[in-house]
């Protein structure tokens, strides 16, 4: 009946006029248009006199300067249309010359939330206009570089994911028309399927025998080598070898395949060397590296988080690196005659690089000079891998795919792989402060630092660093989904929303929306440090009295409503209005956009110093959506007593989000499960049945009650 009444009372007309002000500085996506003489064609061939409509397959459209061909325009949507992070496509107008010069791109269609309300056309147009002048076969990456062989191109802050989407549609319709034409040659059919291993081959073979024969390769670097790679950069003279000392090693690097026997088993020995065959599963590879010298290919990266960033292998346009998890201890050898070597280890190349035994391969030793403290200049370092052709079997079998054909979501997970075990042990620890909390509650100084610490690391990590704010805007996308064609690679392409939104599904059923909004919601754990701080300064909390805090939560139910309902008819328009959302500005953008939407927030967060999580409370339509199926929590975890309400109002005058009503009750759908009131269940001094229960045992022992309190 509170939400009826409001609904009735709330004119649509003054919900528009609220926001009018975001919404009138959006400009709407064009809308796609298959007439490629009505796209902006000019401004990609401003020599060309003319074009012809799509043809052919792939359909691509001719340009023309006179009679000559000088090149071809295609849209992306009509190639490869790659769901982005909304679901939907993004479709541009790319140009091509003749000889595979990518010319320009028009963003044609998105329905990107990122993009429609954040980030203007511009920053698209020069995320975009870094393709200019490269080759529609050039390896292409998004993100900051350094990597022979690659051409990397700078990401959109907030929207990464998304420009990873835009990358793969530009190159895969890209290669497609540049095929079709006979611009670039068809790599896609030259690969063939991974060699075999001879297992069943192996013959006892020395140190000298395993090096002459190429089994072993090896990487000699000196000082002076590794000085000379840096000589014209900015460090060139840093950390540069003593007069003299230019001769000395740098590092002396060994290599080799340890799959084959002949050479896996006279390195290993024969225990060592099942030992390994037994761990690795189908389609792993190992590698050994042994080296001497001043410079370690281990680094430093492993102690960091796992990662080693000093070696990659790389074969037929993959890169392959190693993490902890793909790394074994070398600690002893068995090859005769092998010289000492101070550092050893094993490497795994796990089945989805898909390496070929059969095929060379490189090693690269990356390394790195420190040339200020966030400044760094890199140079590479290459050695060639052929294994004897006695060790393996080729196979006859053609395999059809290129380096494009991987989808996109496991190559961000694969990227992101620190910051997921980060997040997943962060959702652990909530979980394990949940189940506990009665145990927690006993101890209200440990659980008030767990909750400061936990609500830190989610605006820190969770919100600025990974970016895993959840949105209304993902719900819309989930119902669009499901009404539409459903696909998993949609979610999968944001881990860090795939996880959270998999973890509040789950945790709806056991605690109710009270997790997310009260520990994981990177907005909320803003308002609630701010108003700790302001609390801790005395500041006087301005609550709103019940009789009218219970009118007003109904509002952002309503606000759920008319969002859901406008977007059914489109989601573009629903995607702006959800701009009532502070997150894209506080936490994906971190306060950089127009500053309308910068006082919005801040203005959210300046209420929330006199009122806890006001915004939380009346507004949020995300919090409204979560609270709908939370009515099917199964358990009830909160404990309350018979007095709760009759007489005692303790808990619901503390109750930060006043989500307790008069009667002593629980309000599932508004609780944020601080744990307040449960601090108060079991405190002695606190709760008036407890207080009553106590001193009755007092007087009972001849305890004074007065000194105890």
């Amino acid at each position: 009946m509170v939400c009826i009444n409001i609904v009735r009372r709330f004119n649509k007309a003054a919900y528009i006029s609220l926001f009018i002000t975001l919404v009138n500085i959006i400009t709407p996506a064009q809308a796609e248009n298959n007439s490629p003489q009505e796209l902006p064609w000019k401004s990609i061939f401003p020599e060309a006199s003319k074009i012809s409509s799509f043809e052919g397959k792939p359909e691509s459209s001719k340009v023309y300067e006179g009679r000559k061909i000088i090149g071809y325009l295609f849209l992306t949507n009509q190639i490869a249309p790659i769901p982005a992070y909304s679901g939907r496509p993004i479709n541009m107008l790319v140009g091509i010359d003749t000889k595979g010069i990518i010319k320009g791109i028009r963003i044609i269609e998105h329905h990107e939330p990122i993009l429609l309300v954040g980030i203007p056309e511009s920053t698209l147009d020069e995320f975009v206009n870094q393709y200019i002048g490269n080759r529609v076969d050039a390896r292409i990456k998004v993100g900051a570089g350094g990597q022979e062989g690659f051409v990397n191109v700078d990401a959109i802050t907030g929207a990464t994911v998304t420009v990873m989407v835009m990358n793969q549609a530009i190159l895969r319709s890209a290669r497609e028309v540049a095929i079709s034409k006979k611009i670039i040659p068809n790599t896609r059919k030259a690969r063939r399927a991974p060699a075999r291993v001879r297992t069943e081959l192996f013959s006892k073979s020395d140190w000298k025998e395993l090096t002459d024969s190429g089994a072993v390769r090896r990487l000699h670097l000196t000082r002076k080598q590794v000085d000379n790679a840096f000589v014209r950069t900015e460090a060139e003279k840093v950390d540069q070898a003593e007069p003299g000392q230019g001769m000395k090693t740098f590092i002396d690097l060994y290599y080799a395949y340890l799959n084959a026997p002949t050479i896996g088993r006279n390195l290993l020995g024969d225990d060592q060397y099942s030992s390994l065959m037994v761990d690795l599963k189908p389609g792993e590879h190992a590698i050994a590296m042994m080296a001497n010298g001043i410079y370690s290919f281990k680094g430093s990266g492993y102690v960091r988080g796992g990662i080693f960033d000093r070696i990659h292998i790389r074969q037929a346009n993959r890169e392959i690196s190693f993490r902890d998890l793909d790394y074994t201890r070398l600690s002893d050898t068995y090859a005769k005659n092998m010289p000492k070597l101070s550092e050893m280890a094993i490497f795994v190349i796990r089945p989805n690089h898909q390496f070929d035994p059969g095929l060379d391969w490189e090693i690269e030793l990356l390394v790195k000079r420190q040339t200020g403290p966030l400044d760094s200049v890199f140079s590479s370092f290459t050695g060639r891998y052929a294994i004897p052709e006695a060790y393996v079997e080729q196979s006859t079998q053609m395999l059809v795919e290129d380096d494009l054909d991987e989808p996109i979501w496991r190559a961000v997970w694969r990227d992101r792989i620190f910051q997921i075990i980060i997040l997943s042990l962060g959702l652990i620890t909530v979980t394990i402060i949940m189940a506990m909390e009665d145990i927690l509650a006993k101890r209200p100084k440990l659980l008030s630092r767990l909750r400061t610490g936990f609500l830190i690391y989610t605006v820190f990590f969770i919100g600025w660093y990974m970016l895993g704010q959840l949105s209304i805007v993902n719900v819309f996308t989930f119902t669009g989904s499901v009404m539409q064609e459903f696909s998993w690679n949609t979610f999968l392409i944001d881990p860090a929303m795939f996880i959270l939104w998999v973890f509040v599904a789950g945790t709806l059923l056991l605690w109710g929306r009270g997790v997310y909004c009260g520990w994981l919601c990177p907005f909320g754990a803003i308002q609630k440090l701010v108003n700790q701080v302001a609390m801790h300064y005395k500041v006087v909390q301005l609550n709103v009295p019940q009789f009218l805090h219970d009118r007003l939560w109904g509002i952002k139910y309503l606000i759920l409503m008319v969002l859901f309902g406008i977007s059914l008819e489109s989601l573009s328009s629903a995607e702006r209005y959800a701009e009532i959302e502070p997150f894209k500005t506080a936490i994906t953008l971190r306060f950089d956009r127009e500053l309308v939407f910068v006082l919005y927030a801040l203005l959210l967060i300046f209420i929330s110093i006199f009122n806890c999580k006001f915004y939380c409370k009346y507004i949020c339509p995300l919090g409204a959506a979560l609270a709908v199926p939370a009515k099917l929590s199964l358990v009830n975890w909160l404990r309350r007593r018979k007095e709760c309400g009759n007489p005692c109002q303790t808990c619901a005058k503390e109750c930060e989000i006043q989500a307790i009503n008069d009667r002593g009750e629980i309000q599932i759908n508004e609780c944020h499960y601080c744990m307040d009131c449960q601090v108060t269940y079991w405190d002695e001094y606190k709760c008036p049945p407890l207080v009553d229960r106590r001193k009755k045992h007092d007087r009972a022992t001849g305890k004074n009650s007065k000194t105890t309190e």
